[in-house]
């Protein structure tokens, strides 16, 4: 019977030698037949901004308090429905463009950061990873995203990008 103290390390005691407690056997691998195949896909629905003045004059840090309630609760009600029918994978939104950075390796590995991307005109403000049937599901939840209220209440009409993320090799 093992003892507390021989996990204490991430150690486990097998046939009087250590090992890490994370490495195990590699077990075969068979080959998984065509009926068990998943038969749903995953999709990345990605919202950009602008990078211009009319978007900085009239983007959501413009709205009121009431405006912007109203499209985080819009946002966060989606999310539930989707979870709730099993299709939500992962939903974020990100940082305002100021604060992102491009980060490259130097010679040795290291990290080197530069501001933000002067040149782009737009950024990637949020995204939804889906695993839907078809992709035609897939476009009509980007459908009901892109109707997410803005100022006043009326609908955005933003453009959602759909992208496929691929499983593997594309069929032949």
């Amino acid at each position: 019977m093992r003892k507390q103290e021989d996990f204490r390390h991430g150690l486990s005691k097998t046939a009087r030698r250590f090992r890490p407690a994370h490495a195990t056997r590699a077990k075969p691998v068979r080959p998984v037949p065509e009926s068990e195949w998943v038969k749903s896909m995953k999709f990345i629905f990605m919202m950009h901004t602008t990078n211009d003045a009319a978007s900085a004059s009239e983007g959501i840090l413009s709205w009121g308090k009431d405006d912007i309630r109203a499209h985080i609760g819009f946002m966060m009600e989606l999310n539930r429905k989707l979870k709730s029918a099993g299709e939500l994978v992962s939903a974020e939104g990100l940082a305002w463009p100021g604060e992102a950075k491009a980060v490259r390796a130097d010679r040795d590995g290291q990290p080197v950061t530069d501001s933000v991307f002067p040149d782009s005109k737009e950024f990637l403000i949020g995204y939804w990873i889906v695993d839907v049937e078809t992709p035609e599901r897939a476009y009509r939840i980007a459908a009901e995203a892109s109707a997410a209220p803005g100022k006043g209440g009326v609908p955005l009409n933003m453009p959602i990008e759909v992208r496929q993320i691929m499983a593997g090799p594309p069929e032949v």
